[in-house]
Order: structure tokens, then sequence, then C-alpha cells
């Protein structure tokens, strides 16, 4: 039961629950932050970068580093035979023979996966020594679509596992079958869900230092947690606990969910400053981060609901496919798990089955991310609740309100095992209706509709799960295989708080926050509690696993500090507030029950005796002889706090997956542009019961923040792949998120219902709107469209396509074409055509001189003949803020002299793989002149290809411009003559050259 209870003294001077401006901003504001890359390094300090595969699936023949160790400032280079010799792979959270290792030993499984660590004397010298290692592939083929990689014949990633589903689930509770045999309606639907990520303004960063003397490890990481990975990183190690120390920043850019992913790199720098005997840093840049670290984990769901005529669920079935990429990396399969408990959502079903399968491809391995893993259910569920409103003709609202779990039904058990701990959802729908202003936007739905514009509204319901089980990912594993691994369960919370001499407090704990205002609310619930001025008060929250107190649940991750881990501190400061009433109440002879906290003062409750709280206090550091004998001296108290709710799985496969559920209602009015197919929120209105609010300004923040990703999710984020597997949203202008400019103000209503659970009565709030939110904008388009099918993100494109329209043929001249996907990579074509001085005779012979071809190819340093027309050339290309030196294969065939022929190339670098071919043909024309026409191809992969198809059609165009401008220079006329539709850009633009 939760334990909190207001001060009765002077209730004005409460904190908890004040909106109280965050105390971090003022540094934060000044630009004083202290963030991983901000903070002093030792002495002797090497700096990393990482070789990455332009492959997402390939043998490893080959890796040679001799000439990256010759290149000045190199110090070494880390290999997977250094990481075989000195380190373990990963362990994974199934029993599957998978070999995870955080540099490729033998094959790579996606683009961007780690091949070598460059270890050098700065950024600069290690980026340009990956040049210097020459990597043998041989490519393999790929799987990349969820639903192709489990299909027969399908190319399989880990042989080992002789299959790409390494973990396959069934679940069934109740009597589903009966429920579907005797059901008045069967609704199916099937939905995906996409990739998308976070993207923190801060990436990744390791500071890594290795003991010879003891065989330790000492990291400080912007690792978020959970802490339960620690252990995950020392098995890979092969160390101890105690002999890997992880610390974190003060201060971290932003994480929401995805700093989770950077424990791989703990391992790999800890094994790089053990390579060359040096502390070693690396901070990842935004190519990198995007392509290689980590996303939600896309899932492909068929849904079917046994319902009555009048729109009441009796049953559900699921059956789900999980897509977490190249490796089940840890906490995986978690996005699975972490909701099974409240599969059922906010609905009072009880008849339940269930199939979940966890799939291996040939892209990124998936990760935390906002939310994870209510997405894809509520994304699922909430379709379904809106589908079986349209096929029985009935409000979806009211579909909602009759499946809804009734008023006075808490604590609620789920049919999957989640006990859900407070609230009242009818009261809640009924709160939102009334205060968001339904009846107006109907009404505004009515009017648009009789204007002929395209107008929906979307509603969902769902629980917002906080605190995590440690327990629950062991439901992936069966009854049998969890009894001999042992039962895992609870959650444990610390904080500890110490008083000084002069009566400062100080507290720490093990949240390691992203920006979120751990540092206030600690701060509020420690001055409510003591009663002391909040300035008095200095707040931690920076984690040293070698002398913090901290469990593996420690971390900020599943929204569990507002429920747990102010809920210790909560407790740790009652301790102290024990302490110094027993302290006090010895001095002034009366009952330390009497004794009173407030206005930075100790009191008798109805008695003269006072003394501020400093005096108190300092007696346990000034004058500890006249301590009461059960004082020791001393005032520092540490509580660990962990939920008896929270057990282990049980051999039903019945799991209380989170302690907190919070409840959202939403609603949406979107309109559709009906020409160009975009998507405008014209009221968003969302109301949450997270218990307790301990600080309402940052729920609000919370909740706009989560508003903000699911909108994002919604209507533009999605990491895309090509059939070869390549990345092709590796910048953010192919990979979009939403700006300010874009995020409407969403009207935010509250209810209040505490926890029982929790020691302030407070839940979880961080999350639930990038679960809610992608499905609420979607009914909502479904509902102006008048469809069924519904997947995302909901770009103006993909609207337009749902709207039945096709896109026009791009203007002859205008624009760009749109780099496609082939199995060999991002595929750009073009043909076009330039005037150049001399015959075609002319023309031809000097297209295969060595000497001229050296010249007119752009960043060409050497061009070697290898055979007839065949060549070797070391070539320097820039794409976009990607330069890298390509070993290539250039060669001239099809010859028809001299008429015709194809200039083709080949090659490959640290930062990707391209490959291209350009048919020519040579007309004579007018004035000695010859009109040169071609058409080309070029596909690139690998971080190259992560730019993004825009920007890798532009500069492939401008490099084949560049061949024949320099041809024709060459020939000693002028650069040949721009097209019209270039002539007319300068004009308007000012600016020259190609797009």
């Amino acid at each position: 039961m939760n334990a909190f209870e207001s001060p009765t003294l002077d209730k004005r001077s409460g904190h908890i629950g004040k909106r109280q401006t965050r105390v971090e901003d003022d540094a934060l504001l000044r630009g004083q932050g202290r963030y991983g890359d901000d903070l002093a390094t030792p002495p002797g300090t090497l700096h990393a970068a990482v070789l990455r595969s332009p492959h997402a699936h390939a043998r490893l023949t080959s890796l040679d580093v001799s000439r990256a160790l010759a290149m000045p400032g190199v110090h070494g280079v880390l290999t997977g035979d250094d990481v075989k010799r000195w380190a373990q792979p990963f362990p994974v959270g199934v029993r599957q023979p998978m070999d995870h290792w955080c540099v490729a030993v033998d094959k790579v499984r996606y683009v961007g996966e780690p091949v070598a660590v460059v270890i050098a004397e700065n950024r600069y010298l290690a980026e340009d020594a990956l040049e210097g290692v020459c990597v043998g592939y041989e490519p393999l083929p790929v799987a990349v679509d969820t639903e192709a990689a489990i299909a027969d014949g399908a190319v399989i990633l880990h042989e080992a596992v002789g299959a790409n589903v390494v973990n396959d689930r069934r679940f069934c509770y109740g009597d589903p079958q009966t429920a579907f045999d005797t059901a008045e309606r069967r609704v199916s639907l099937k939905v995906r869900f996409p990739r998308s990520s976070c993207t923190p303004i801060e990436c990744y960063f390791v500071l890594a230092q290795y003991d010879v003397a003891s065989g330790g490890y000492d990291v400080t990481s912007n690792f978020q947690g959970p802490f339960a990975l620690h252990s995950v990183m020392t098995r890979a190690l092969k160390v101890p606990g105690n002999l890997l120390r992880l610390r974190t920043p003060p201060d971290s850019g932003g994480s929401f969910g995805i700093k989770q992913g950077v424990f791989p790199y703990v391992v790999m720098m800890g094994l790089a400053a053990r390579k060359v005997g040096a502390p070693v840093k690396w901070v990842e840049d935004r190519l990198e981060h995007l392509q290689a670290s980590s996303s939600s984990t896309n899932r492909v769901t068929e849904v079917e609901a046994a319902v009555t005529h009048d729109g009441r669920v009796t049953a559900l079935r699921l059956d789900q496919l999980d897509d977490c990429g190249a490796y089940l990396r840890a906490p995986e399969p978690a996005t699975f798990y972490r909701m099974h408990g409240n599969l059922t959502g906010a609905y009072a079903i009880r008849h339940l089955e269930v199939r979940n399968r966890v799939v291996m491809t040939n892209k990124t391995p998936t990760g935390l991310n906002r939310g994870f893993g209510g997405p894809q259910v509520y994304f699922a569920l909430e379709r379904l609740m809106q589908r079986i409103a349209t096929e029985l003709d009935l409000d979806p609202l009211e579909v909602i309100r009759r499946n809804l779990i009734p008023s006075g039904s808490f604590p609620y058990r789920a049919a999957a095992g989640a006990l859900l701990d407070s609230g009242d959802y009818p009261k809640a729908v009924a709160l939102g209706i009334e205060e968001g202003g339904l009846a107006e936007l109907l009404e505004r739905r009515k009017a648009a509709r009789r204007a002929g514009r395209l107008y929906g509204i979307g509603y969902t319901v769902a629980v917002e799960p906080s605190i995590s089980n440690m327990g629950y990912i062991t439901t992936a594993m069966t009854p049998e295989e969890r009894r001999k691994a042992g039962p895992k369960n609870g959650a444990v919370s610390t904080a500890t708080i110490s008083v000084g001499p002069l009566g400062d407090i100080s507290a720490h704990v093990s949240s390691t926050p992203q920006g979120q205002g751990h540092r206030t609310v600690v701060a509020q619930v420690i001055a409510e509690v003591l009663g002391v001025p909040l300035e008095s008060i200095s707040v931690n929250v920076e984690l040293d696993t070698g002398k913090d107190a901290w469990s593996i649940a420690s971390g900020n991750y599943s929204s569990r500090f507002s429920g747990a881990v102010a809920g210790a501190v909560y407790n740790a400061a009652l301790k102290i507030k024990q302490r110094l009433a027993v302290i006090a109440a010895e001095q002034w002879g009366v009952d330390a029950e009497r004794v009173r906290f407030g206005e930075g003062r100790v009191f008798v409750d109805g008695g003269d005796a006072s003394a501020s709280f400093h005096r108190i206090a300092g007696a346990t550091h000034w004058s500890p002889g006249t301590l009461p004998e059960s004082e020791s001296g001393g005032l520092r108290e540490t509580a660990f706090w962990t939920p008896p709710e929270l057990v282990a799985p049980d051999d039903n496969d019945l799991i209380n997956s989170s302690l907190c559920y919070g409840f959202i209602f939403d609603y949406c009015g979107v309109e559709i542009d009906r020409i160009t197919g975009a998507v405008r929120i014209d009221r968003y209105v969302t109301l949450h019961d997270a218990g307790r609010m301990l600080n309402p300004d940052l729920v609000d923040g919370q909740v706009r923040g989560g508003f903000a990703q699911g909108l994002g999710v919604a209507l533009m984020e999605e990491f895309a792949y090509g059939d070869d597997g390549s990345f092709i949203s590796g910048t953010f202008a192919d990979y979009l998120v939403p700006t300010a400019v874009e995020v409407p103000e969403p009207l935010i209503l509250h209810m209040e219902t505490p926890s029982p659970f929790t020691p302030l009565g407070a839940k979880g709030v961080g999350e639930g709107n990038n679960m809610s939110t992608p499905v609420c904008v979607a009914n909502g388009v479904a509902d102006a469209l008048g469809i069924k099918d519904i997947e995302l993100p909901l770009t103006p494109s993909k609207v337009r396509t749902l709207m039945g329209f096709d896109e026009p043929p791009r203007p002859e001249g205008v624009g760009e074409e749109v780099a496609k996907q082939t199995p060999g990579g991002s595929l750009l074509t073009a043909s076009d055509s330039v005037e150049i001085p001399g015959t075609p005779r002319q023309v031809f012979d000097n297209l295969l001189d060595p000497d001229t071809l050296a010249a007119i190819i752009p960043g060409c340093h050497a061009l070697e003949l290898t055979g007839e027309n065949a060549y070797r050339a070391d070539v320097t290309v820039g794409v976009g803020m990607i330069r890298a030196r390509f070993d290539a294969r250039v060669a001239l065939r099809d010859l028809d002299p001299p008429h015709a022929l194809r200039l083709s190339g080949a090659g490959t670098s640290s930062m990707g793989s391209a490959e291209g071919s350009a048919k020519i043909r040579l007309t004579e024309i007018e004035g000695g002149k010859t009109r040169l026409d071609y058409d080309y191809e070029a596909s690139v992969g690998g971080k190259v290809a992560s730019v993004g198809g825009r920007m890798l059609q532009s500069a492939s165009k401008m490099i084949i411009a560049q061949i024949f401008t320099r041809l024709s220079r060459h020939l000693g006329g002028a650069a040949p003559k721009a097209s019209l539709w270039q002539r007319i850009k300068r004009l308007v633009t000012g600016k020259g050259g190609q797009s």
C-alpha cells in the first residue's frame, strides 16, 4: 500500500504535487551541462573509429590492418581475433546457439556491423586510418522482409540455429476456442508496425580504461540501463562484476530508450583500451547512430476477435512476428514480453490465445524505444476495435466503452496475468469527452464533410505499464526452462540521503536520467518529508557501480522513476526523519510521535520546544556523545524497495509484467488535403491517469514529448532498407522527424487515482503517447477516408495511394529521379546528353586512353592498367558529409568504335561499396562536334547508401556530369552546355551546377 500522507501542519508549503520549475535548467540553459564529450579525459587518451560492414550479409574472408598500423598516429586496431581471445559472445534471452560478438568474427549480418576498431591519437587520424583496413567479403543472400525470412527456402542468418525463428511460444488463457466457436461474429485484420528510432540530440559515448594489474575495466558511458545489462557486459568481458566499474556522466542529451543499446560499445572500447594499453574515447556520429545503433522492433500482427452483435469482444487471438534484426540483443525479446501481461489493454476480455515468434533478419538489432512493446500492441488492438465498429456499423467510441474494464473492478487481474493496480476507465473516458470538447469536434466533422472535405476522428484507449518486473522476459522461456534457470522477479530501487554537519542535504539515486527532471522531483520529495527548503538539497544522478548503491533494476527505462525511484527516496527520507525525531524527542523529553518538521525547523506539535533543522541534524556530527543510545552518529540512509506484487511468471505463463498501469484516452480530429494527401491534426486531446502526480509540469512535459514522438511515427518516421539490406534512411533528409513547427499543442487532461502499490501512489507517464498517438492518428485517417487497411507512416504519398491516386509522371527535366531499390543496393538511374568538341573517333580514342581516363574520373589519385581496357583506380568520392577513398576497378567494354562503348566501375571503401555502368553513344553533329548520349545505372551500399536517395541521386548526377565536363575540357573545348532546365534554375536561384 502507498504510505504517503501530505503534511498536516501547513498544506500550503507542500512540495509534492506542486508545479515546480526544474532545478536542472539553469545550468543547461547557460551551456554548463556536463555531457559525456565534455568530461575531462585521462592523460594519454586515444580515440577510436569503428570500421563497419557495407554488406548486410557476408562472410569475412580476410582482414589486413598493416596499412592502417603504418599510418602516423595509429596505435592499434582491434579485430575479431582480439575479441575472440579476450571476450566471449553476449548472452541472449532465449536458448539458441547464436553468437553475437561486439566485433564481427566470421560473418557480418547487417549493414553497419562493426568489423574493426582503429585507435589513434585523435579522431581524425582514426577515421583516416579506416581506409587502411582491407577487408575481404564474400557477399551472401539476405533476409530483409520479416515474413519472407520465415518462409521455406529463406537464407538462414545463424546456421547453428537452423532457422530464422529463434523463439516460438504459444499461450492460452481462459477458453478462447469455445469463445470463437460460439461467436456471433468474427472480425480480423493484419497490421504491420514499422521500425523507427529515438534520435536523441546526443549519440553514444564511451570512455574506457583497462587496468593491467587487476584485469578490470573502468568505463564511463551514457548508458541508461537497465543495469541487468551490467552482468551481460561482464560475462562478455569474462570478468566478475566488481571488475567492470561502469559510470555515467552528470548529464545525458536525451535517450528515449535507445541508450540502452550502447552496451556492446562499452565492451568493445574496453577491449580497445586493453589492446593499446591506454584510455580510449569514442563518440558516435549521427550517421553511425541512425545506421547501426538500434531501433524499435517492427512487428507483423494477425489479430482476430470473437464479437457479439453489439460489439462486445469475448476473445482475442494474436499471431505476432517480432523482427529483432540480425541478433537477439539483450534485453530483447523485451518488446514482446513487456506488454504480455496486459495484451488485452483496457478491455475486460477474459479469453486470449497468443503465438509469439521472434524473427532474425539482416537489419540492425532492435532494442528499447520509448514505449517498447506498447506501440506495436495498441496499433493492432485499437485498429481492431475500429474495424469491429466499421463492420458492425457501430460508433467506434461506443465499442470502446462497452468493452472497458468496469468501474470498481480494481485491482483487476487481466487474462494474461497483469494486476492493473488502480483506475476508473469509464469515468476517465467520460471526463475526456466532456473536458476535451468531443461534441464540438463531431460538429466540425459534420461541417467539413458537408463542404466536401476529408475529415475523420480517431479514438484510442491504452494502458501504460510502468516499473517493469525484472522477470517478465523469462516468459519467453517454457516453464521447464524457467525452473532450471531459477526464478527472476521484482524491481529493486535504491536511494541514499545524507545530512551534513550544517544541515545541508545530499541525495543520490541510481536513475540515470536523460532530461526528465529527476533532480527536481527528488528534491521535492525530500523537502516535503523533512520540511526544508528546496535550495538546501543537492541531488546527484550519476551512477558509479564501484561505489554507489544500485541493483540490476537500476537505470531509467520503463517509466520507473516516479513510482519506484521517487518512492525509494521517500522511504529514505522517512528513515532520516524518524531518526531526527528520536534525537529531538530525547533532547526535549517528549514522545517522538509529537515531533514535526516544517519551514526549516523541527518542533513539537502542541508544545513550545523548537529548533532549526540544522541544529538537530548537526548533533549527529558535532556532538554524537549526546545522542540516544539507539543512535550511532552520522546521518545517512539508503533505502532499497521492491514491490511484492512483482512475482515470477507461473507454470501457466501468467505474468504481472509491470507494477503500475496508467490509463490513456486519446481522440483527435484530422483533415486530409485532397490534392497533396497531407494529414493535418485539427485537434488532439489526451487524458492521462498516472496516479498521483508529483510535479504536473514535468508530467505535461513527458506527455508532450511522447506525443511529438508518436506523431513522428504516425506521419513521418520509418527505417527503410533496400532489398539487399542496405540502409537508406541514414540522414534527416530521408528519415524525417517532426520539429516544433509540425507538432501541434495537444490538449492535456488529467485524472488521478493513486496506485496502492507504490510509496507515493505515483505511476509512470513518460511513454504513453508513443503508444497511443500512432494508432489514434491512423484511426482518424481511416475514418476520414473510409478505408480498412492503414500502414504507417502516413506520408502524403502513401495517403494519396490510399485515396486511390497514382502519382503523376515527373515532367521531363524537372526534379530528380527517385533512387530505386534492387538486390544490388540503392539503384540510381538517369539519362542525358552533352555536346563535346571533336569527332566521334577523337572522343572514342580519348576514352580509351589511360591518361585521359585518369584525368576525367573525379577524385582519381592513380590509375593502373591491369588488362585490356581494364584498370585499378584509387579514387576519393564525397557524398554529402561522407567522403571515402575507394579501391576501384574500371573497365571499358562492349566496344563499337567509334559509335558506342560501356564504361563500368566497382569499388569498395571503409564507408561502403559502389558499382555502376554507363552506356555511351557517340553521334557526329554539325561543327565538327559529337553528341554524347549516356544512360547510367549505379548502386551503392553501406554507409554511403545511408545518406538516402535524394542526396545519392544528386551526387551521382554530379559525378557523371563531371566526367563528361572534364572530357570536354581535355579535348580543348568549354564545359558542356547546360540544359534548359539548368539555365532556368540558375536564373531563378542564382545557383549553377546540378541540383
